[in-house]
């Protein structure tokens, strides 16, 4: 069994809470990065990189360790969707997925620190928003204030009311974690969950 220390590279409570699932201890730590896609990058390409930057970001911090990182674009018919931040902004996402097929890519990045070694995955979820009214939009958005979530909805809280179906391999990416593929990597690095 590997003994290097787990740092989650990422200061999100609800990816925290996800990894706590898996019953292995871990520290968790701010990356710090610049979440900024380049220009005429895919929504693929920017959450990869950010995913990987940020396990890295922390290494210094933690020169023996097992380094996760992940990070999740939004997109809706081309156009990339961060956090929006501010309520403003929320209420402008939401009413453009209404009725809609959002894409949410979400990659996470397993960083050996000691021996430099980088596993990258990426697990992509499909979700159909209900054709929401602005009251609707209003209602949630001061219910549940999803600021800092991409696409301005929380499916593992009340933002499951504005879902209509959801595809994909491993719900737990859509939250922000996908911990199926990441337990493999895990396992590649000397770490068995059960």
């Amino acid at each position: 069994m590997n003994s290097q220390p787990i740092i989650l590279a990422s200061t999100s409570i609800y990816r925290s809470q996800l990894l706590s699932t898996l019953q292995i201890p871990f520290k968790t730590a701010s990356p710090d990065v610049d979440e900024t896609p380049l220009a005429g990058e895919s929504a693929r390409k920017t959450s990869e990189r950010l995913s990987k930057l940020k396990a890295q970001a922390v290494a210094q911090q933690f020169p023996d360790a097992l380094i996760i990182g992940s990070d999740q674009v939004a997109l809706l018919e081309e156009q990339q969707l961060g956090k929006p931040i501010t309520h403003d902004n929320a209420v402008r996402q939401l009413r453009s997925m209404r009725g809609k097929t959002v894409e949410f890519f979400t990659a996470v990045s397993l960083f050996n620190s000691h021996t430099k070694e980088m596993q990258t995955a990426l697990v992509e979820t499909k979700v159909d928003f209900r054709d929401l009214t602005d009251d609707e939009i209003e209602r949630y958005l001061y219910k549940e204030q999803p600021y800092h979530c991409a696409g301005s909805a929380k499916s593992e809280g009340l933002g499951i009311a504005l879902i209509q179906r959801i595809q994909g391999d491993d719900p737990n990416a859509l939250i922000g974690l996908p911990l199926i593929v990441l337990i493999d990597m895990l396992k590649k690095q000397g770490v068995n969950i059960l």
